[in-house]
C-alpha cells in the first residue's frame, strides 16, 4: 500500500489543475494559490515581460500576466512533481523487465538475434546503485517535465498570435473594403467602426480587433484616435498595425478617409494576389513532400519488412499491422490538419436573425403592388403573450394597450401560441417535405442516413456466413468495401452538387451587384432596383432574386428582405454582401458606389479561387499518380513476389533443396501478408483522396469524390488479383 502512496500525491495534485478549465471554483483555487505563491516574484521580474505581455494583449486572454506568469510556474511545479514521482516508477519498471535472464530471453528472440540476449541482460545492483539511478531518472524526469509545461504555456501564446496575425492579414482586404463603402455612405467612422465591429463573425479577426477598440471607446472612455493608436500597439499583426496608425494619422490631419481605404483596398488585393502565389508554391513543395513521405516511404518499410518476414529474419506481421492501421492513418490526419491550417480561408458566418415571416399569415397582412403602402394587423407583443406592465396590469398580446381586450385580442394570444408551436417543429417538417433542397444545401445530413444503412447492410450480409461458420475477415472486408463506397460515393454525388451550386451563386453575384448599382445610379430605390433587377437574367440567382422581390412586395421591409435572402443562400460571398448592402442602407438610400465596391470584392474573390484551383490540377495528378505507383508496388509484391516464392520442398535447378534463409518461407503466413497488402491500399486510397480535396480545392468534403475513386480502383485491382 506503502508503494502507491506516491501515486495519491500526484492525483491530489493533477486534479485541481486539471478542473480548472472546467471549473470556476477551481480555477479561482488554482490562481489564488499560484498568486499566493509565485504572484511577488513574477510582479518585479520575469525574461522578455514586455514581449510576453503584447502577446497577452494579441491573443486576448482574459487575464493579466501577474496571473498568467504566477499560473504558469505553478503548472511547471506540479508537472515537475508528477514527472519526478513518475519517473521513478517507469525506471523501477524498466529495471524488472531487463532482469529476465538470458535463457529465457533466448527462448523468446528468433535464432538470428539470440546475440541479443547479453546485451539487454541488466547486471545485479547494489542499494546504493539503485538509489543513484533513480534519484538520476526522478530529477530528469522531473525537470524536464516542468520546463515542457513552462515552455509549452509561453510558446502556445506565440502559436496562438502567429495564427491570429495570418487570420487577420487574410480577411485585412474584405475589411478594409467594407469600411471604404460605408465611408462612401457617408456614414460617421465612429459608426462604422461599431458596425463592423457587430458583423465580427462575417468579417473575421480584423473586424475582431476592430471590436477591441470600440470597447476601448464605449466601455473605458478612450476617443477614437486614442483607441485607434492603442490597436496599432496591441495587434499582431504587423500590415494591421500599420493600417491603423496611418488610418489615425488620416483622421487627425483630415485629409479623405475614403481616398485613403481605396489606395488600402488595391494595395491589399495586389498584396493578396502576391500572397496566394507564395502559397501555391508552398502547397507545391507540400505536394512533393506528401509522396515523399507519405508514399514512399510506407512502400519502402513495407517492402522491407515483408522481405524480413519472408526471409524468417522474424515477426514482421506486427510492425506492418502499425504502420497500416496506425501510423499511416494517423500521418495522413495530421498532415491534413496541417495543411487545412495554413489554407484557412475566412469562412463568412453569421448569428442568427429573426427574420422569419411567419406573422405574414395572420388576418390583416395583404400583397400588394405598392411597396410603400403599410401593413396593418396583429403585431407581437415586446415582452412575449400577457406580458405584466410596470403598473401591475397585464399587457395582451397584439394590443400594447395599458387595459382591456379590444377586439381580435384574443385571436391574436391563439394564433401567436400556435406560430410559436409550427416554430418549433418547423425545420423538421421542412426537412422531410423536400430533402432534396435539404441535401443541396446540407450534404453532411446525408451521412446521418447512409451511415447507419452501411453499418445495417455489413451486418445482414455478415449474418448468413456467420451462422454457417463461412464467415471470414476476407469476406467481412469486401462486404465493408462494398458499404464505404456506397456511403462515401453517394455524399460525394450530393457534397458535388453543392459545390457546383455554391460555384454558381457565387459567378452570378458580381452581375446582380453591378446591375444593382446601375439601376440605383440611374436614380431608382433600393427597393426599386430590386423590382428592375428581378426581371433580368441572373442565371442561379434567378428564383432567389424574385423571391427576394416577392418578400417585398408582401410588405417586408427592404433589411429583412436581404438577410432571407442570405439565409436562403448561405454562401461566404452573399453573407458578406448582403451585411454591406443592409447597414449601407442605414446611412444613404444611395449606394450605388457600395454596390460596385461589393462587386468588385466578389469579383476580386472569385478570380482568385479559380486561378488557385486551376494551379492545384497539377497537384491532384501527382497525387492519383503516386497513388497508382503505391498500388502497382503493393499489386506485384502481392502477386508476383509472394506466388513465385520457394517452399518447403522446392529445389534449386541442380535438383538439390533451397538452403539457407530461403528456406524458412513455408513457415510464413503469406495469407495475412496478403491481407496486409489489401488493407495497406485501402487506406493509401482513402486518404489521398481527402488529401487531392483538401489541396485542390480547400475542403475535406471535396475530397470525397476523389477518395472514391481511388477506393474502387484499389478495390477493383485486388479483385481482379
Amino acid at each position: 500500500m506503502l508503494a502507491f502512496l506516491p501515486l495519491l500525491l500526484v492525483v491530489a495534485l493533477v486534479v485541481p489543475v486539471a478542473l480548472a478549465p472546467l471549473s470556476r471554483r477551481a480555477d479561482r483555487l488554482v490562481t489564488r494559490v499560484a498568486l499566493t505563491a509565485f504572484g511577488g516574484w513574477v510582479a518585479d521580474r520575469g525574461r522578455r515581460r514586455t514581449e510576453r505581455q503584447h502577446l497577452l494583449q494579441a491573443v486576448h486572454v482574459g487575464q493579466t500576466y501577474r496571473v498568467y506568469a504566477a499560473k504558469t510556474l505553478l503548472y511547471a511545479g506540479v508537472a515537475a512533481v508528477v514527472g519526478s514521482v513518475l519517473g521513478v516508477y517507469l525506471v523501477g519498471g524498466v529495471l524488472e523487465i531487463l532482469r529476465i535472464s538470458p535463457e529465457a530471453m533466448r527462448a523468446a528472440l528468433p535464432t538470428q538475434l539470440h546475440f541479443l540476449a547479453g546485451l539487454l541482460v541488466f547486471p545485479d545492483l547494489s542499494v546504493g546503485q539503485l538509489f543513484a539511478i533513480l534519484l538520476t531518472s526522478s530529477g530528469t524526469v522531473g525537470v524536464a517535465s516542468g520546463g515542457l509545461v513552462y515552455w509549452t504555456r509561453w510558446e502556445n501564446l506565440s502559436y496562438r498570435a502567429n495564427a491570429r496575425e495570418r487570420q487577420i492579414d487574410e480577411s485585412i482586404a474584405r475589411t478594409v473594403a467594407f469600411v471604404y463603402a460605408l465611408s462612401r455612405s457617408r456614414m460617421a467612422f465612429p459608426e462604422i467602426m461599431r458596425t463592423l465591429a457587430r458583423n465580427r463573425a462575417v468579417y473575421g479577426e480584423a473586424a475582431e480587433e476592430i471590436g477591441v477598440a470600440v470597447k476601448a471607446m464605449d466601455y473605458a472612455g478612450l476617443d477614437m484616435l486614442s483607441a485607434i493608436e492603442r490597436l496599432a500597439d496591441r495587434t499582431p499583426s504587423e500590415k494591421f498595425g500599420e493600417f491603423a496608425d496611418n488610418l489615425a494619422s488620416v483622421l487627425q490631419s483630415g485629409q479623405s478617409i475614403s481616398s485613403y481605404l481605396d489606395d488600402q483596398y488595391q494595395r491589399y488585393q495586389e498584396d493578396a494576389e502576391a500572397q496566394q502565389e507564395a502559397f501555391l508554391e508552398l502547397l507545391g513543395t507540400l505536394a512533393e513532400a506528401y509522396v515523399s513521405v507519405f508514399v514512399v516511404a510506407p512502400l519502402l518499410f513495407i517492402t522491407v519488412f515483408v522481405i524480413m518476414g519472408l526471409m524468417a529474419l522474424g515477426d514482421t506481421l506486427p510492425l506492418l499491422q502499425t504502420l497500416t492501421y496506425f501510423a499511416i492513418p494517423l500521418a495522413n490526419v495530421g498532415f491534413v490538419v496541417y495543411l487545412d491550417s495554413i489554407t484557412e480561408s475566412l469562412r463568412a458566418t453569421r448569428e442568427d436573425r429573426d427574420v422569419d415571416l411567419a406573422s405574414v399569415a395572420l388576418a390583416g397582412v395583404r400583397h400588394t403592388d405598392d411597396s410603400g403602402a403599410e401593413r396593418t394587423g396583429v403585431q407581437r407583443p415586446e415582452g412575449g403573450v400577457g406580458t405584466v406592465r410596470s403598473d401591475g396590469g397585464e399587457q395582451t398580446a397584439g394590443l400594447g394597450t395599458s387595459s382591456g381586450h379590444r377586439s381580435g385580442g384574443s385571436a391574436g394570444v391563439v394564433n401567436f401560441e400556435r406560430l410559436d408551436a409550427f416554430e418549433n417543429v418547423r425545420w423538421f417538417r421542412e426537412a422531410l417535405a423536400d430533402p432534396g433542397r435539404t441535401l443541396r444545401n446540407r450534404p453532411v445530413v446525408l451521412l446521418y442516413a447512409t451511415v447507419p444503412l452501411g453499418l445495417l447492410s455489413v451486418l445482414v450480409r455478415s449474418w448468413p456466413h456467420l451462422v454457417s461458420g463461412t464467415l471470414t475477415l476476407r469476406v467481412v472486408d469486401d462486404f465493408v468495401v462494398q458499404a464505404a463506397l456506397f456511403v462515401v460515393g453517394t455524399f460525394a454525388v450530393v457534397q458535388e452538387l453543392h459545390r457546383r451550386r455554391i460555384a454558381a451563386i457565387e459567378a452570378a453575384v458580381p452581375d446582380f451587384l453591378d446591375r444593382l448599382a446601375s439601376v440605383n445610379e440611374a436614380g431608382m430605390s433600393v427597393v426599386e432596383s430590386f423590382e428592375r433587377v428581378a426581371d433580368s437574367d441572373l442565371g442561379a440567382l434567378d428564383a432567389e432574386v424574385r423571391k427576394l422581390w416577392a418578400d417585398v412586395q408582401w410588405g417586408v421591409d427592404a433589411e429583412t428582405a436581404l438577410y432571407r435572402f442570405e439565409d436562403r443562400l448561405d454562401t461566404p460571398t452573399i453573407t458578406r454582401t448582403v451585411t454591406l448592402i443592409a447597414n449601407a442602407m442605414h446611412a444613404s438610400g444611395d449606394i450605388a458606389r457600395v454596390l460596385r465596391i461589393a462587386a468588385d470584392d466578389a469579383q476580386d474573390t472569385r478570380r482568385l479561387k479559380r486561378k488557385r484551383r486551376q494551379e492545384m490540377v497539377t497537384y491532384v495528378v501527382i497525387i492519383y499518380l503516386s497513388f497508382v505507383v503505391f498500388l502497382v508496388i503493393v499489386g506485384a509484391l502481392d502477386s508476383i513476389l509472394i506466388p513465385n516464392l520457394p517452399t518447403d520442398g522446392a529445389t534449386t535447378g541442380g535438383g538439390s533443396p533451397v538452403a539457407g534463409p530461403l528456406s524458412g518461407i513455408s513457415a510464413v503466413d503469406t495469407e495475412a501478408y496478403t491481407l496486409m497488402f489489401f488493407h495497406s491500399s485501402l487506406v493509401q486510397a482513402v486518404f489521398s483522396g481527402l488529401l487531392a480535396g483538401q489541396m485542390g480545392e480547400g475542403s475535406v468534403k471535396n475530397g470525397a469524390k476523389h477518395a472514391t475513386v481511388l477506393l474502387a480502383i484499389a478495390y477493383g485491382v485486388f479483385l481482379l488479383l
